[in-house]
């Protein structure tokens, strides 16, 4: 009988060889995972056992890479994926170390339908916790902050955090917070922003948060930028990261000029609705972007020369401008999701 698989999908695998990092279609399985270099290949690239290995998230071996995990077998072969956003890689750990604790106590896998609850625990759970704080009506509030001639869009004070976490009674008090507060910024929740805190976050500071209103942190996927005094071009170009991430995740887009497929990560923003595209294996500026205001978008059932593809779950999105862009999705439930979320952003989005 064929393992039971538990999750798929794309994440950016760093060589075992070569320190290149590329993206793989990665398959968790009760037993081990399997990653592919496409979707569609019959056999695996390689294969990793679960049994008596250890998860490492996160993982900060890699100082400018957010969001990776690190497998480590029986054997003391490493191996590291990066996901494309927080809760993506959260949701990768949590179903591999449940894998690994029913082959240690020779269980079967088998998810609970339980409704997890906002309120907290003894024991903090973070993940639960972020959630709430990024709550649009009863989170912390996202503000465009200046200080030293620059604006930071999209994030807050260290004071307001401990302040969120007291009045929510989160924590009994402000030390309690702030022990709270670093815990979630070593665990990648929260991203220093500006020379103060990330000062602190270094181990400068006896904190590495500070309850301060002159520090700034941010949401690793709020859209977070910092403007200086700039040209009226630069304004105009940071006006396309203005808008707030709706959605994000890896997609397989057709490139213009060869027509050849390759995995991209897209983040999709509103108010402006932008949609960009980037390496997955690296890189902070998006490789290109889509204006979504006025587009069409559809899913289509052959590509654009009218032959019927083997490929599924694509869709095709038309600019107002008629430049076509032709994407495909890992399973038809997202397909559906993108095509909502950008039929919405086309509308609403500047």
């Amino acid at each position: 009988m064929e393992p039971k698989r538990i999750r798929e999908g794309y994440l950016v695998k760093k060589g075992s060889v070569f320190n290149t990092w590329k993206p793989m279609w990665v398959v968790l399985l009760e037993d081990g995972i399997e990653f592919y270099k496409k979707k569609s290949d019959n056999s695996p690239k390689g294969m990793i056992p679960l049994k008596g290995s250890t998860l490492t998230s996160p993982c900060q071996d890699f100082g400018k890479r957010m969001f990776v995990l690190k497998i480590t077998t029986t054997k003391q072969q490493d191996h590291f994926f990066q996901a494309a956003f927080l809760e993506e890689r959260d949701a990768w750990v949590r179903d591999i170390k449940k894998a690994i604790k029913c082959i240690e106590g020779g269980q079967k896998f088998a998810r609970k339908s339980t409704r997890r609850s906002i309120r907290l625990p003894e024991t903090i759970d973070l993940g639960a916790l972020y959630l709430s704080m990024k709550d649009p009506e009863k989170g912390i509030k996202e503000l465009n902050l200046e200080k030293d001639k620059k604006v930071f869009n999209h994030c807050f004070t260290g004071s307001s955090v401990i302040d969120w976490l007291v009045s929510n009674k989160s924590v009994r008090n402000r030390q309690e917070g702030l022990m709270i507060s670093a815990s979630l910024l070593s665990e990648g929740y929260l991203q220093p922003a500006g020379d103060l805190s990330k000062n602190a976050a270094d181990g400068i500071a006896e904190n590495p948060f500070l309850d301060n209103p002159d520090a700034f942190y941010f949401f690793p996927d709020s859209g977070f930028f910092c403007e200086d005094n700039s040209s009226d071009e630069d304004v105009i170009l940071k006006e396309e990261f203005r808008g707030v991430i709706i959605k994000q995740g890896c997609l397989l887009k057709q490139g213009h000029r060869r027509k050849n497929w390759k995995v991209r990560k897209f983040i999709l923003r509103e108010d402006p609705a932008y949609l960009h595209y980037y390496d997955p294996a690296g890189g902070e500026d998006p490789l290109g972007a889509i204006h979504l205001r006025g587009c069409v978008v559809t899913s289509v059932e052959s590509n654009h020369d009218g032959k019927k593809s083997d490929d599924e779950n694509l869709f095709e999105i038309i600019t107002a401008d008629e430049v076509h862009y032709y994407l495909q999705a890992a399973a038809p439930k997202e397909r559906t999701e993108w095509i909502k979320a950008i039929q919405v952003a086309s509308r609403t989005g500047k």
